[in-house]
């Protein structure tokens, strides 16, 4: 059932994971050939436990807000549509899924001083052996992990929230206008630009103990009481400002229409699934058109114009289709994520088979899926195996080329046969891992939340080459 998956143990968090590269001065040395290591398959020993490795990322950070979140948004910002100079800094809004309705808030925050590496290609030396570089590198990684200089800031307002936060969205065009969707059954739209103004001005320096833990008493905008029953599914349009859609439990999908001052919702629900509205994305180039995913196994395309009745219907996943996303950079593509731990790609321009992709790496369910903002064939996937995977979905697999690599490196363990060869990396060290995003500004960067916490991660083998008319689409705004 859908509720499995979605709702976050309500625990309070520990203090933000440190990653660490650990060493040891006695190396246990294998006896038999090395073998990789399969999250998922591979079971861990008593006593053993996993270690990443340092070169694998420019930056990997772990922190948390307090109370564990199950969605979060980044807020995009002027401080540069590209960005891939360090250090970095970036703004989020998170909902919390505290142990009582009370305690509950909207983290507000920014963090800074984001110091990682940009890593140059490793040199042939490297691959024959070069000690000395190994051992430069650890150091460099162990200074750095010391240095107080390097550790990031985290700045937070928080702004009182009745009930738990299932879904937040920040607005596009508006970044400062906030969707949640509430455990109560209430959808509030929030102005949240007196606090991200704050955070603009809190400068680098560090927060004062108590100053994070006071909870603003804020009202929203805008509520929204029409839904029956909660829901997840709530999403901004990207071509009309303020256009809203939201989706509940209870197989309804309202539409919000922006006034000079406020919302119309519309009474009359979209109604075509026969189960719960588990995701909502509308397209990114027709402004009447959205798409919704349901327990029931289907997607739905839907146009504003043309009724309350979906227009297409695709039969995705024979398990509940969990989540959605739609491809900024080519729109006949859509990407969904299943219960049975499967994510397909489907291609809209063939309505009688639009299965274009299927993959079955996860062990369980896919909790979130989002194609990058940069790169048209690339997408990153989370899942309750607690795995972050992304995949560069343009790679096939080529005979020649595997033959010549395993010839270069053959002291290293080779890949099993039944790796995909569209899986670029693979991210742990999160334990239920809940829902991630790009950052639509910072090419690389991946934030993920989960039950213990959030992590800020940047894979030194995702490139940042930028689609050139990446700055025409990207809006600009406050904070």
């Amino acid at each position: 059932m859908p509720r499995n998956i979605k709702k976050v143990r309500k625990a309070k968090s520990n203090k933000a994971k440190k990653f660490e590269a650990s060493s040891s001065s006695n190396p246990v040395v294998a006896s038999g050939p090395a073998k990789v290591w399969q999250p998922g398959v591979d079971a861990l020993e008593d006593g053993e436990e996993l270690q990443f490795d340092p070169e694998a990322y420019n930056y990997l950070r772990g922190f948390s807000i307090g109370w564990s979140c199950l969605s979060f948004d980044v807020v995009r910002d002027q401080l540069g549509l590209v960005r891939s100079e360090f250090p970095h800094t970036f703004y989020g809004v998170a909902g919390t899924q505290a142990e009582k309705a009370s305690w509950n808030y909207i983290g507000v925050f920014k963090l800074s001083n984001i110091s990682g590496k940009k890593r140059e290609p490793i040199p042939a030396s490297a691959v024959d052996g070069d000690t000395d570089m190994d051992s430069d590198s650890s150091s460099d990684e162990e200074d750095e992990e010391i240095n107080e200089d390097t550790k990031p800031i985290l700045h937070m307002k928080k702004v009182a929230h009745a009930g738990c936060v299932n879904r937040i969205r920040s607005m596009t065009q508006k970044p400062h206008i906030c969707a949640t969707w509430g455990d109560t059954g209430h959808v509030q739209v929030w102005d949240l630009s007196s606090f991200l103004n704050s955070l603009a001005e809190s400068g680098s320096a560090t927060p004062a103990p108590k100053e994070d833990d006071i909870i603003h008493k804020h009202l929203p905008v805008k509520v929204f009481s029409g839904h029956q029953k909660e829901g997840y599914a709530i999403d901004w349009s990207p071509l009309v400002t303020g256009r809203l859609v939201s989706g509940d439990c209870n197989k309804c999908i309202h539409l919000w229409e922006p006034t000079p001052n406020s919302w119309n919702v519309d009474a009359n629900p979209f109604v075509g699934h026969s189960a719960s509205v588990e995701d909502l994305q509308w397209s990114p180039m027709e402004a009447d058109v959205f798409a919704s995913c349901s327990v029931d196994g289907t997607i739905a395309i839907w146009d504003i114009r043309k009724g309350k009745k979906p227009c297409i219907s695709i039969n995705a996943h024979k398990d509940d289709v969990n989540v959605i996303s739609w491809n900024r950079f080519a729109s006949n593509m859509i990407a969904s994520g299943s219960d049975d731990g499967s994510f397909s790609v489907h291609d809209l321009r063939s309505i009688e088979d639009p299965l274009a992709a299927n993959f079955k790496y996860h062990k369980k369910a896919i909790t979130s899926i989002e194609w990058s903002p940069h790169e048209a064939s690339s997408l990153a996937v989370t899942s309750e195996d607690h795995q972050l995977t992304i995949w560069d979905l343009s790679l096939e697999k080529d005979a020649e080329e595997e033959a010549e690599f395993r010839e270069k490196m053959k002291e290293q363990a080779n890949a099993p046969e039944d790796l995909p060869p569209q899986l670029l990396f693979i991210h742990q060290g999160q334990r239920d891992l809940k829902e991630l995003h790009w950052h639509p500004q910072i090419p690389s960067m991946i934030i993920s939340t989960a039950v213990d916490g959030f992590n800020v991660l940047m894979p030194s083998n995702i490139g940042t080459t930028i689609p050139g008319n990446t700055d025409a689409a990207m809006a600009s705004a406050e904070p």
